[in-house]
């Protein structure tokens, strides 16, 4: 157990007001235990209160190995998964996270009506939402490798390319670097650049497209994050002036990101650009998310962000403009607060590129 993370969970839980709460979601548990569990349909809960009183259950098939001074509580297949949980649990207000299935949580409260579930992920989001040295270093680290792949799967842009072949390119120089998995990496050529999400497919590259690279993946546990767009032989009027607002709203939001500024002034500064531009009903989304142990985690950056900047938060800043039928353009970089501003994790040119 990472006692200075449970401390900072607990001093969280008081401000909300939780006395006790369960954590099931695989990061966050990760987070706390340095225990990487993927339960799929079976359910793991860490059960903590605010006396640092912790307690582990799970099913036999997680194999998991005792933690010093928490109690393990280990069930088959076929067995109920909540009895031991909810025979431990105090009545009253008990914090739930965003992730628990429902099927668990409607056990509990079958076994247990004297227990009110309440919100409770905020504890240990707000904890995860700084990070540590050790998790900055691996942000470092897996943004510099995704500086590598950018550049990379961008000299291999050429006649007769499809999507879904750079697509698995950029899965390959990933696994070629050390990374955890493979992804679902986001590929997307002239009119299909005008859905955000966007999965690439067999769509043939032709001159005068746009072409926005989104890539994300894990190394040792922490997610790099970035979009690049450049333009496939030529790049019309049209596609310069909306690269260059875009560009301009991704480095005025960078220049406003100091402590204690809100987040949703952060993504005030790219969209007001962008709607003074002319184009903000095609800015369609938040400026950007938390990034660490999961690709998308708190906080959020966007309007209704009432949230002041600290020191250790990462986040991704990512203007992007969606014209129907026509292209997209996103250019985004992951951001670490620091005591007087920020520091962009990325280094890839954002300048505009024409790749012949």
């Amino acid at each position: 157990m990472n006692q200075q993370r449970i401390k900072r969970v607990i001093a969280n839980m008081k401000q909300e007001g939780l006395s006790q709460m369960i954590v099931s979601s695989t990061a966050s548990l990760y987070y706390l235990t340095g225990l990487w569990i993927e339960p799929h349909e079976r359910m793991i809960a860490l059960y903590l209160d605010e006396n640092g009183r912790t307690m582990l259950f799970g099913n036999e098939i997680f194999g998991i190995a005792p933690l010093e001074g928490v109690p393990l509580y280990v069930h088959k297949d076929g067995e109920d998964p909540v009895r031991d949980l909810a025979s431990q649990v105090r009545q009253g207000r008990l914090g739930i996270d965003k992730f628990w299935y429902s099927k668990f949580l409607i056990g509990l409260m079958e076994h247990r009506p004297d227990v009110t579930p309440v919100y409770g992920s905020a504890p240990v989001d707000r904890a995860r939402m700084l990070k540590d040295a050790r998790e900055i270093e691996a942000l470092r680290r897996s943004s510099a490798f995704n500086d590598e792949v950018v550049e990379r799967v961008i000299a291999q842009v050429k006649e007769g390319v499809a999507e879904n072949q750079l697509a698995a390119e950029v899965n390959r120089l990933y696994l070629e670097r050390g990374a955890d998995c493979e992804g679902t990496q986001l590929v997307c050529f002239g009119a299909n650049g005008a859905d955000p999400h966007h999965s690439a497919d067999g769509t043939v590259i032709k001159p005068g497209d746009s072409v926005t690279f989104d890539i994300f993946i894990p190394f040792d546990r922490y997610w790099c994050d970035m979009t690049r767009t450049v333009f496939f032989k030529e790049a019309g009027e049209k596609q310069r002036e909306v690269y260059e607002l875009v560009k301009r709203a991704n480095l005025a939001a960078i220049a406003r990101i100091k402590p204690g500024v809100f987040l949703s002034e952060i993504d005030r500064t790219a969209r007001d650009l962008i709607t003074q531009g002319g184009y903000g009903p095609y800015f369609t989304h938040r400026l950007g998310h938390g990034a660490g142990l999961e690709c998308h985690e708190p906080p959020d950056v966007g309007d209704a962000s009432s949230f002041p900047l600290e020191p250790g938060m990462v986040f991704s800043v990512e203007p992007g403009i969606y014209l129907p039928r026509e292209f997209g353009v996103r250019i985004e970089d992951l951001v670490l607060v620091t005591e007087d501003g920020c520091e962009v994790l990325n280094r890839a040119s954002k300048e505009l590129r024409i790749v012949e």
